[in-house]
């Protein structure tokens, strides 16, 4: 049964699931329902939520190829793989989902900081307060199984990134921390500074 966490909680991945090698990082949310403009008004854009993977080196992002997102869907080790981007986030269940294959990431990385913005958030006056049901889980790949997730449900508004989680290893284990810090960095560029 899946592990419902809370802002600041930690759960071991692998302590109870021996052999867990591949994950899968499903986000989803869904736009607030928006009031009808008038007729003449230019209908509203849809927000496009981008999740992305910053892989850290003792707390650090050494390098742009250590970061997987729409425009770098898989990292050079091969463990980590993006499955593309969804541009509405319409629909029922995972609006992105990122694959991590445990076992082939590589010693140097600690930290897999899993991190949302909203593309082109500023231009278009969009931000997090305006997103419902934003959820991030995370998934045993091998057996299709949730063993855990993690929904937000602070107040975002004006808020225009997320730190939505990281899956990092402590003691040999695998464990997720779910984070929920949301910021006003204008993009990934500007999001990535904060682990330099």
């Amino acid at each position: 049964m899946a592990v419902s966490l809370q802002k600041g909680q930690k759960v071991s991945l692998t302590k109870d699931n021996a052999g867990l090698n591949r994950v899968i990082v499903g986000l989803g949310w869904d736009e607030v329902p928006r009031a009808k403009a008038g007729f003449f008004a230019p209908k509203p854009q849809t927000i496009d939520c981008d999740a992305s993977v910053l892989m850290l080196t003792n707390g650090k992002l050494l390098g742009k190829e250590d970061i997987v997102y729409f425009g770098n869907l898989g990292h050079r080790s091969g463990a980590v793989q993006h499955m593309g981007d969804n541009l509405t986030g319409a629909g029922d269940g995972d609006d992105e989902q990122i694959i991590v294959d445990l076992s082939r990431v590589p010693e140097q990385y600690d930290r897999l900081v899993i991190v949302v913005n909203i593309y082109q958030a500023v231009q278009r006056r969009q931000h997090f307060g305006m997103i419902q049901n934003a959820f991030c889980r995370i998934v045993d790949g091998k057996v299709n199984q949730e063993l855990c997730r993690y929904n937000l449900t602070e107040d975002y508004n004006g808020m225009t990134s997320m730190i939505f989680g990281e899956i990092y290893r402590h003691n040999g284990e695998w464990k997720f921390n779910a984070i929920g810090q949301g910021t006003n960095d204008p993009g990934l560029g500007e999001l990535t500074k904060q682990f330099i």
